[in-house]
C-alpha cells in the first residue's frame, strides 16, 4: 500500500541541501596517516592519482572486448575448461545437441571451470605479480544457454522450466556443479596470461562441497537439519557474487541471492507441526511460494522448504577459503551476518583489529561493518585464521547532516534486540541480521553492492547499483518483510534511481573501528551531457548526474548501474557495471581519480560483449594486469539462437570467461 507524501514531508532536494554546507569536495590529496592501507612511498612518488593517460572509449554494442588504443587482453579461462587433464573440456559446440544431459556431465563439470564467473581475487605465489592463484566465483547458471529447449528464466512464470527439469532431473546435478567457486593457478608466460592445468592448487567448490559452520551461529537451533543435527557442517555454497581477500591471504566468497533456490514456502506455512518461529524467520528473505527459480528441489529435497525448513539458514553467509591449501575445508563465518552478501572487504585498523565492510544487495537493504575482537598478527598466518570468528556486526545509519553511525547488532535481553523482538540469542540476531538492522533504524539503500576501501586514503566507497522502486513521493509499503518509506533520503537522493550512485565514507578519526563516520555522495550515475550534469547536490533532480563536483561534461563518460568496484595502488577508483547504460551501450569498466583536480573525472576504459555483465575488477600487485570477469554474455538467448558468440567468435556459443587486460609493451593499466 502506498500513500502520497504528506504536506510537511521533506523533499529530497531539501535533504541534500541540509548537509551540503559541510563541504562540496574533499581536499585534494588528503591521506590518512598511519593507515594500514597506505601505498608504499616509491609507488606514490612514481605515480600520481591523476596519471590516467589512456584515451577513453565510447560506449558500444559490439560483441567484443573493446579497449583503448595500446591495450590488449588475454583469455585466461572459459566456462567448461577442465582444471585437470584427466577430464575433458566441455565441447560447447554440442550444447544444443544436449552434451550437458549426458550421464557424465555433472561429474565432469565438478572438475571444469564453473559458469557465470563474478568476483576475482589474485593471490601471488612467491610474491610475484606474474604468477599466482586466482579465485573466481561462479554465481549462477543461465540454464537457457546450457540445455537445448530449456526455456530458462523465460519459463519460470508458466512453469515450463520446472516441467523441463522434471523431464531431465540431471539438470540439477549439472547446475549445482557449475556454481560455487573455481580456484586455478595462473601465470604470465611469454607476455600472455594462461591458467595452469593440473596445478596442485586447482579445485572446485560447488553446491555440494562440505563446508564447516563457524562463529556464533555454529550449532544454533535454526542451523540444524535432519542430515546435520549438530548444525555444524553445511553442504555447498552457491549464489556466490562478489568477494574479498583477507590480509592473511584467504579468500572471502559472498553468498547472495540464496532465496532463489528454495521452493514451497506456502507448503511450509501449511504445516501445523513446524515451529512458527522457523516460518517467521524466513520473512526477510523473499522465499518462493511454490516453484523456485532453479527448481533444484525436483531432485534434492534440501531445497524443498516443506521438507527441510531450516536449510536456507545455512546459506547467505561469507565463506572463508584458503586458496593455497587445497586440502583445507572452507568455513562459513557467521559472525559477519546473514543477508544477500555482495562482497566482504577487510581493512586492518590502527589498533590491529580487522574491520570488514559489506553490502546487502537488494532494494532498500543495508550497509554493514564487522569489527573483530582479536588483532591481526602479521607474522602468524595461522593465528589470523580465527579473526572472523568473534566480533561485532554493525549496520549503517546515514543522517541528513552528512554524519552517520555504525549501530551494533547485539542480542540484549533488555532490548531492542531481545526475545520480544524475535531473537532468542546472538545466533538469531546474526541469522536474522536484516530484521535486526531494520529494528535498529538503519538506512535502507538503493541496492548496496560492493564496498571497498581506498588503499591511499582509507576512505570507504559503496556502489549502489540502482533502485527503480525508489519513489519521488513519500509512501509506506511492505517490502522484503517489513514496512518502509520508499521516498528518497539523503544518502539515496533520487526517485526513481535508474542508474545508481556511489557513496564515500570517512571514518571518524580515520579509525576503521570507529562507530561514527561522515559521508558524501561521490557519484550520481547517469548521462552528464546537456544540463543534467550538476556540481551542486542541492539542485539534484531525478535525471541529474553528479561526478564528485567535476564540472566539464565534455571530459566525462556516461555510466549506469555501478556494481563491483576496485582500486589501483595509487587510489584511482575502477568501476564495472551491471545494467542499463545511459548511452544504451554494453556494460563496461570505468575509472576516476578520487582526489586531486581530476577527482570525479570518470572515463570509460573497456566495453564488454553483448548481453554481459562486467565483474571482478582485480589488479595484479604491480598494477600491470587488470583481471575482469565477463558474466552471462549473450543473456536472453538460447542454445539454438545465441545472442552472442563471444569469446570464440563465428557461430559459437557464448561462454562466461575471465580475461586479463594489459598494456602493450608493459606498464600500469590506465597509465
Amino acid at each position: 500500500m502506498t500513500r502520497r507524501r504528506a504536506p510537511d514531508a521533506p523533499r529530497f532536494e531539501d535533504l541534500l541541501a541540509q548537509r551540503l554546507t559541510r563541504r562540496q569536495v574533499l581536499q585534494a590529496g588528503a591521506a590518512i596517516a598511519g593507515s594500514a592501507l597506505l601505498a608504499s612511498p616509491d609507488v606514490m612518488a612514481s605515480r600520481s592519482p591523476q596519471q590516467l593517460g589512456f584515451k577513453p572509449i565510447r560506449g558500444t554494442k559490439a560483441d567484443a572486448i573493446v579497449l583503448p588504443p595500446g591495450y590488449t587482453h588475454d583469455l585466461v579461462i572459459r566456462w567448461g575448461e577442465s582444471l585437470s587433464s584427466s577430464v575433458p573440456d566441455l565441447d560447447a559446440s554440442k550444447l544444443n545437441a544436449g552434451v550437458l544431459l549426458e550421464p557424465k556431465a555433472a561429474e565432469q563439470q565438478r572438475s571444469q571451470f564453473g559458469q557465470n564467473c563474478d568476483a576475482i581475487h589474485f593471490f601471488p605465489l612467491n610474491g610475484r605479480s606474474d604468477h599466482g592463484v586466482l579465485c573466481a566465483n561462479n554465481e549462477y547458471t543461465d540454464d537457457g544457454l546450457m540445455f537445448p529447449d530449456n526455456p530458462g528464466l523465460r519459463g519460470i512464470r508458466n512453469a515450463a522450466t520446472r516441467a523441463y527439469v522434471k523431464r531431465h532431473p540431471q539438470v540439477v546435478a549439472v547446475t549445482k556443479a557449475a556454481q560455487g567457486v573455481s580456484i586455478v593457478e595462473v601465470e604470465r608466460t611469454r607476455g600472455r596470461w594462461q591458467f595452469v592445468k593440473d596445478s596442485k592448487y586447482n579445485r572446485r567448490i560447488t553446491a555440494d562441497t562440505p563446508i564447516n559452520i563457524g562463529g556464533p551461529a555454529r550449532g544454533a537451533a535454526l542451523m540444524k537439519t535432519k542430515d546435520d543435527p549438530a548444525g555444524q557442517r553445511a553442504f555447498g555454497t552457491f549464489a556466490n557474487c562478489a568477494g574479498g581477500e583477507t590480509p592473511w591471504g584467504t579468500y572471502l566468497t559472498a553468498e547472495e541471492n540464496i532465496q532463489d533456490y528454495f521452493a514451497n514456502l506456502d507448503r511450509l506455512k501449511a504445516r501445523n507441526d513446524v515451529d512458527p518461529f522457523i516460518v517467521d524467520a524466513h520473512r526477510r528473505f523473499r522465499m518462493w511460494s511454490a516453484q523456485s527459480l532453479y527448481n533444484w528441489d525436483v531432485a534434492d529435497s534440501r531445497f524443498d522448504l516443506a521438507v527441510t525448513p531450516t536449510e536456507p539458514f545455512r546459506f547467505g553467509w561469507i565463506v572463508e577459503i584458503d586458496p593455497l591449501d587445497p586440502t583445507s575445508t572452507p568455513v562459513k563465518r557467521t559472525a559477519l551476518g546473514r543477508f544477500a552478501h555482495e562482497g566482504a572487504s577487510p581493512v586492518i585498523a590502527r589498533n590491529g583489529r580487522v574491520a570488514v565492510y559489506m553490502g546487502d544487495d537488494d532494494k532498500f537493504e543495508y550497509v554493514y561493518k564487522f569489527i573483530s575482537n582479536g588483532r591481526f598478527e602479521p607474522k602468524n598466518r595461522q593465528a589470523n585464521r580465527t579473526l572472523l570468528e568473534q566480533g561485532t556486526l554493525h549496520v549503517a545509519r546515514f543522517d541528513a547532516s552528512g554524519k552517520g553511525q555504525w549501530l551494533p547488532l547485539v542480542f540484549d535481553p533488555k532490548g531492542p534486540l531481545n526475545a520480544a523482538a524475535g531473537f532468542r540469542d546472538q545466533a538469531d540476531v546474526l541469522i536474522k541480521a536484516r530484521m535486526a538492522a531494520y529494528l535498529l533504524g538503519a538506512t535502507p539503500m538503493d541496492r548496496p553492492e560492493d564496498v571497498e576501501a581506498n588503499p591511499t586514503t582509507g576512505r570507504i566507497y559503496i556502489a549502489c547499483t540502482r533502485n527503480e522502486s525508489r519513489t519521488v513521493e513519500s509512501g509506506a509499503t511492505t517490502y522484503g518483510g517489513r514496512e518502509i518509506d520508499t521516498a528518497p533520503n539523503a544518502a539515496n537522493p533520487r526517485g526513481a534511481n535508474n542508474f545508481g550512485h556511489i557513496i564515500e565514507i570517512t571514518e571518524a578519526g580515520d579509525d576503521h573501528t570507529s562507530l561514527e563516520f561522515s559521508w558524501e555522495v561521490f557519484l550520481l550515475a547517469g548521462d552528464p551531457s546537456g544540463d543534467r550534469l550538476i556540481t551542486d547536490l542541492s539542485q539534484v533532480k531525478a535525471d541529474s548526474a553528479y561526478y564528485a563536483g567535476y564540472a566539464n561534461a565534455a571530459d566525462l563518460s556516461p555510466i549506469g548501474s555501478p556494481d563491483n568496484i576496485g582500486f589501483d595502488r595509487i587510489g584511482n577508483l575502477w568501476i564495472v557495471t551491471d545494467g542499463a547504460q545511459p548511452d544504451a551501450g554494453n556494460n563496461g569498466c570505468f575509472v576516476t581519480p578520487t582526489s586531486g583536480p581530476d577527482r570525479g573525472r570518470l572515463r570509460q576504459f573497456m566495453s564488454g560483449p553483448v548481453g554481459c555483465e562486467v565483474c571482478g575488477c582485480q589488479f595484479s600487485p604491480d598494477d600491470e594486469t587488470l583481471f575482469i570477469s565477463i558474466q552471462h554474455p549473450g543473456e536472453g538467448g538460447s542454445t539454438a539462437d545465441p545472442r552472442s558468440h563471444w569469446p570464440d567468435g563465428g557461430h559459437s556459443q557464448p561462454r562466461a570467461s575471465v580475461i586479463a587486460i594489459r598494456k602493450e609493451g608493459g606498464g600500469p593499466v590506465g597509465s
